[in-house]
């Protein structure tokens, strides 16, 4: 079977990895998956190194910075070359499914429709505002979907308003965990802290919705309570939001946090890295719809603080791997994590049952045989 795969991005983020997962199961199971990419980076270079296929084509990706009506008139100009190049792919490449991985790439789906083609859209999104936005694409979604893959029950509800439940599929993420089971010093070493120093750590993309500038509020209301920690974020922003970075800087500046955290930006090392936290924090201020990131911090055998809300709630067993906190209030999510975050035998005991829990509901195994299952 051809599947012809379309991603708004090259980067190695949660809803990459996913593809890059799902396009070496495609290979393995002996389809022949085709991943059309906006543009080169370390996903394209992952793929090729596989044997997959690899083109790239100006997509037309929706993103918060073409909301303007010069934006709307670049993308409707974009989605236009972009669907009379993937529509002829598709009959080029005799192309059986066309795979949109997120919301984010609507060009397939018309493609699709226009060429009598099975689509299967993969959605990692919760989109709740604007509701016109939610509304428009959960039309789109379900008029133009064979099958809607859900990453979780939270994404599920979200989109049920819209889009008729015989055509939802829940299917969770699940990635190769191997490298996340080998102890590693890298982090404290690279940092020059020493062996005492209590490491508190987030990944994720720089976004305005990701929770980095709450990690700090965290950061500076653990810094009163607690004396020898340090606070490491890791990740980088999509082009044209680098005033996110000086935004942080000088949130950090005006908190006194200078000296206590480290932003170590986009790293490759990242399964090293997770070895040297000693607590992970996911913070998002939205609904994060099922981060791939907590399914790493748990393979690494670390325990796991999340807002509670979105995929986090079906990932995390509060008070056995981890805790869940309120959105935006630093002071209650501190005192919260305070008489744990000291407990070297606690944070132990619930980073094993992470680990163990991860090896167990989230597997790749499962993973690949719901996917197979959806695409064939």
């Amino acid at each position: 079977m051809n599947i012809l795969i379309l991603h708004g991005s090259s980067d190695l983020y949660g809803a990459s990895k996913i593809l890059l997962v799902t396009a070496r199961m495609l290979r393995k199971q002996g389809h022949m998956p085709i991943v059309v990419l906006s543009g080169p980076g370390p996903l394209a270079a992952e793929l090729e190194k596989e044997g997959i296929e690899v083109l790239f084509v100006q997509l037309g990706i929706l993103r918060r910075k073409y909301k303007s009506i010069p934006g709307i008139l670049n993308r409707l100009c974009v989605l236009r070359k972009a669907f009379n190049t993937i529509r002829q792919l598709i009959r080029d490449k005799n192309i059986q499914v066309v795979y949109s991985n997120t919301t984010a790439v609507i060009v397939g789906a018309f493609a699709a429709k226009a060429t009598h083609t099975r689509h299967v859209w993969h959605v990692h999104e919760i989109i709740e505002k604007p509701r016109w936005v939610a509304w428009f694409l959960g039309k789109l979604v379900n008029r133009y979907s064979t099958a809607v893959i859900v990453v979780s029950q939270a994404v599920a509800q979200n989109w049920g308003r819209y889009v008729a439940a015989h055509k939802l599929k829940r299917v969770y993420n699940g990635i190769d965990y191997a490298p996340y089971q080998h102890p590693s010093n890298q982090l404290r070493t690279e940092l020059a802290l020493p062996p005492h120093t209590l490491i508190v750590g987030m990944v994720g993309r720089v976004h305005h919705w990701k929770g980095q500038d709450y990690f700090l509020q965290i950061a500076a209301e653990l810094a009163k309570q607690v004396s020898s920690i340090h606070f490491v974020m890791i990740g980088d922003v999509f082009p044209g939001y680098e005033y996110l970075y000086e935004k942080l800087s000088t949130q950090k500046k005006e908190a006194g946090l200078e000296s206590l955290v480290t932003d170590m930006g986009y790293r490759t090392d990242v399964p090293a890295l997770l070895q040297g936290f000693d607590i992970f924090v996911l913070p998002s201020i939205l609904p994060d719809p099922f981060p791939t990131v907590i399914l790493e911090a748990m393979a690494s055998g670390k325990p796991v603080v999340a807002t509670r809300h979105g995929g986090a709630l079906e990932m995390v067993d509060e008070g056995r791997t981890g805790i869940l906190i309120p959105v935006n209030d630093a002071r209650s999510a501190a005192d919260l994590m305070q008489p744990w975050i000291l407990d070297p035998l606690q944070r132990s005991a619930m980073g094993e049952a992470g680990r163990q829990r991860v090896l167990t509901h989230f597997s790749l195994e499962a993973f690949e045989a719901e996917m197979i299952k959806v695409l064939e």
